[in-house]
């Protein structure tokens, strides 16, 4: 049962960082913006909230300039497909090359960077249930604060005007526009919104979840919160379940090795892209369940004099 609970507190744990990312990327899906680039803008936002702790100790400034990081990608991002309408695709897989790289060039001198010690979190009484405490009650705030960006994203989307009108820009955005809505500056602030989530994630990363800076220590999550966007069918609560499956999984396999499974470590290691393969592929099989959900405008550009 112990080691039940420390898998569960694990997967939760892996899950709010695709969660968080996913959270982002269905912002800018919404608005009808695809971008491929998260995994790179994880990577750079990774790297400045490892250097802002590292340089001044504190873990907020370094989730700060995480998001930082990731908004001013994405408002790059957002600059050249909204505006000069370059194609959505390749310009987010450049982006996601260029983190890579650039990550890896300006974080050479941080790799054997150690971070301060930090303390151990929990909440009063409830931490100290047996079981059930070490699994749901033992972690970072940033954990309980993504249910909460949850709950706040699905009333924002479906309970206020700008959420409404955020819709419909993903759905129509000529109409919106013979509405009068700005729908390039509606986008460009959705983009950047996600970008900066997508860097609170890469921070995350970096600074609690493994505090530490390597080349690539993303290591293909960003391709993940792609995917859970599309297996949550641009639903909220969705992602979030689905974060802390795919969290899961990922969790599983160190599990596996630790209670003494004879499994090749390589499998293990794929689990987590094998089931994502898996869940796209069923969920394919119903393109109308797909249709619904899905903005009618993702991925288009939109060419306000037409």
């Amino acid at each position: 049962m112990e080691s039940i609970a420390l898998l569960i507190a694990a997967s939760l744990n892996a899950g709010t960082v695709l969660a968080i990312a996913s959270l982002g990327l269905l912002i800018n899906e919404k608005a009808g913006i695809v971008n491929l680039g998260a995994e790179g803008m994880m990577l750079c936002a990774a790297l400045a909230g490892f250097a802002t702790v590292v340089h001044t100790g504190s873990t907020t400034l370094g989730f700060v300039a995480g998001m930082a990081a990731g908004a001013l990608l994405a408002a790059i991002f957002g600059g050249l497909v909204i505006w000069l309408n370059s194609n959505q695709y390749a310009t987010g897989l450049a982006l996601s090359l260029f983190g890579a790289g650039f990550s890896a060039f300006a974080g050479s001198r941080y790799v054997q960077e150690k971070l301060p010690e930090q303390g151990q979190f929990a909440i009063p009484l409830l931490g100290d249930i047996p079981l059930v405490g070490p699994a749901l009650f033992r972690h970072h705030p940033m954990v309980y604060a993504c249910v909460a960006l949850v709950l706040v994203l699905i009333w924002f989307l479906y309970r206020t005007r700008a959420g409404l009108v955020l819709r419909s820009v993903g759905e129509s955005p000529e109409s919106s526009h013979a509405l009068g809505y700005p729908v390039r500056r509606i986008r460009l602030v959705a983009v950047m919104a996600g970008g900066a989530l997508c860097g609170l994630a890469g921070a995350y990363v970096s600074t609690v979840y493994t505090p530490l800076w390597v080349e690539g220590m993303i290591a293909g999550k960003g391709w993940i919160a792609l995917a859970l966007t599309t297996f949550a069918t641009w639903r909220p609560a969705r992602v979030l379940l689905g974060a802390y499956l795919f969290g899961g999984v990922t969790m599983l396999q160190f599990h596996l090795q630790g209670v003494g499974v004879n499994v090749p470590s390589q499998f293990l290691t794929m689990m987590p892209y094998l089931a994502t393969i898996v869940v796209l592929v069923l969920i394919s099989r119903n393109p109308t369940w797909i249709r619904i959900n899905m903005p009618s405008s993702i991925g288009k550009p939109f060419y306000p004099g037409a």
